[in-house]
């Protein structure tokens, strides 16, 4: 059983910075990739950036250039460092790690960005 624990999340002026944690403890494969997603009120969730060992970070254009997906495979944690934040990022970041086509969720860190 995989359970996976986010933290990090609060309210944050534009232009401001947060960082994401994200635990995960249970069965977890270094090859499948872990990562965030996040989902605005009356949206589609949608990918932010995901890591997986042996390959490069997978980052959403709306990601590229301020965020930076980082996973510590001895403490199956994964961290999203996210800069230059704007209103439009606003929204409940959720902790993801997909193993044989099965997505597992964490419960969700509320991010809010604003003045």
């Amino acid at each position: 059983q995989v359970q996976l624990v986010e933290s990090g999340g609060g309210l944050v002026l534009p232009g401001g910075s947060l960082r994401l944690s994200c635990a995960a403890s249970g069965s977890i494969s270094f090859s499948y990739p872990m990562g965030w997603y996040r989902q605005a009120p009356g949206k589609q969730r949608e990918l932010v950036a995901t890591i997986a060992r042996g390959s490069s970070p997978n980052y959403a254009d709306s990601a590229k250039g301020r965020f930076t997906i980082s996973r510590d495979y001895a403490k199956n944690t994964v961290h999203l460092q996210m800069n230059s934040l704007k209103p439009e990022d606003t929204a409940v970041y959720y902790c993801n790690y997909l193993h044989a086509n099965r997505n597992y969720w964490g419960q969700g860190t509320q991010v809010t960005v604003s003045s």
